[in-house]
């Protein structure tokens, strides 16, 4: 199919754009009728690559294959939800025998019983749990419960914090630092969302001591965008104790880190006690479906007898696919295999295993970069004004957040087409998620392709 006039790609120059052009005709194909389906022919906005993102047609463990049958390791993750790999073989074979008996039965079936129990085993702190499609919309419920909880409308957040596409949520993350509201949302709606920077233990405390109508605070427990913008452990602490201290309930979005940086999530990993928890990716074994749990005391504001027994309304949340009986199943499953075979601890040593050979080389190439991460996460800093000298030394909370975002989107577009050539792909910021099924061959493979894209961004004179 050929490109119409309207859908088609404009051609650059860059060699290593035509390299991966030559390499991907099918995704090409692909991409220029999505164009004439999609808004920007895409369904999710971390897809969105120039020229195109490849399109894959099958998956199994740490690697997937496009259309045009080239094989990458993949580093993508399921956005965060494979901590088991893809296709992993007891997962989908619970998933394909329940999916036989229904898809969707409208009533109540044993498998939410065994989710919601799977969920309580690893994460202490969730008395009750009402499941949801999503984790923007866990996040979403997550307010109102609190709202209801304390009567009070402010929600406390962290700049570039990432917590879901609805209303309160969507400035401050990657754009409108300055509290503004972002395209579509009511500037009513956005000033209630106060933004705090994170890891400003005086700026946190003057923020709380200058509103009284904060009921809620909420944030990424690893650092924004799950640690790419690095969070001090006791920043953590001390927004516990002071959200405690003032009757603000505390959020955990563990959307991504849930079940990943340890069965129990970063609460687990930290030793700290959040009142409320949102989850999603991993929670569905790689299906959709996500979560909101904390105390009972304030569920209960979705219980109709406890609604009852206040003499007032109870809060809505109905929801078609709320404890879908596939995603269940799979994620019943995929709780308990993470929890017997230790694969969060698995897919962190071997992140930090491809941290170290990726360092090593940037340090070996002499490139002014650097990886860096925890858990079985890995991100990269690159910013021409600011040169990393030792990439092994590189400490990410030496900059400010929104300093930490200021990366080069061209350089890192050409970087990403340059790995996925070499046979890897990445996440938009050019980092990723490791899971339990990757390998050292994987470590070998990635790090030879990025040594190769390296190189290839000096042949085309992108770096110095």
């Amino acid at each position: 199919m050929a490109d119409s006039a309207a859908t088609q790609t404009p051609l650059s120059n860059s060699p290593i754009e035509a390299a991966f052009r030559e390499r991907t005709p099918g995704s090409a194909e692909l991409a220029a009728k999505a164009r004439t389906l999609f808004p920007s022919g895409i369904t999710h906005d971390a897809r969105h690559l120039k020229p195109y993102g490849v399109y894959v047609e099958r998956a199994a463990g740490p690697r997937k294959w496009d259309v045009d049958g080239n094989e990458y390791v993949d580093y993508f993750g399921g956005h965060g939800a494979l901590l088991l790999g893809h296709a992993h073989p007891e997962v989908t074979r619970v998933a394909a025998e329940v999916m036989t008996h229904g898809t969707q039965f409208g009533s109540n079936h044993p498998w939410e019983l065994r989710w919601a129990e799977a969920v309580m085993k690893l994460v202490p702190s969730v008395e009750r749990i009402r499941f949801t499609s999503s984790g923007t919309e866990a996040t979403h419920m997550a307010l109102r419960l609190a709202r209801d909880f304390t009567g009070k409308p402010k929600v406390l957040r962290f700049r570039t914090h990432f917590h879901g596409w609805h209303d309160h949520m969507t400035h401050g993350v990657a754009s409108q630092f300055d509290g503004s509201a972002a395209p579509g949302v009511l500037a009513s709606v956005a000033e209630n969302a106060l933004l705090a920077d994170p890891n400003d233990f005086v700026g946190l405390r003057a923020v709380l001591d200058a509103h009284d109508d904060i009921g809620v605070a909420i944030i990424e427990p690893t650092g924004g965008s799950t640690g790419y913008t690095g969070l001090d452990p006791a920043f953590l602490r001390a927004l516990r104790d002071e959200t405690a201290k003032r009757g603000i309930l505390l959020v955990f979005d563990e959307v991504v880190t849930g079940f990943r940086v340890a069965p129990g999530g970063a609460q687990e990993a930290f030793g700290v006690r959040p009142d409320l928890s949102t989850f999603a990716k991993i929670l569905a074994g790689g299906l959709p479906g996500g979560a909101v749990g904390g105390r009972r005391d304030v569920m209960d504001g979705l219980d109709f007898d406890a609604a009852e027994a206040r003499k007032r309304d109870k809060i809505s949340h109905p929801g078609t696919f709320n404890a879908n009986p596939v995603s269940a199943a799979a994620g019943t499953t995929a709780l308990r295999i993470l929890a017997e075979t230790g694969a969060c601890d698995k897919a962190s040593t071997t992140a930090a295993a491809l941290r170290e050979r990726l360092n090593g080389v940037l340090k070996d190439q002499r490139v002014p970069w650097a990886f860096y991460g925890n858990f079985s996460l890995f991100h990269l800093f690159v910013q021409a004004d600011r040169p990393v000298e030792d990439p092994f030394g590189f400490d990410p909370l030496s900059l400010s957040a929104t300093k930490m975002k200021d990366r080069p989107k061209e350089l890192i577009r050409k970087l990403r087409l340059a790995m996925l050539v070499n046979g890897v792909d990445l996440n938009p910021m050019c980092g990723g998620l490791l899971s339990a099924t990757h390998t050292e061959a994987d470590i070998d493979a990635t790090a030879a392709a990025f040594a190769e894209s390296v190189a290839m961004l000096r042949r085309a004179g992108d770096i110095a």
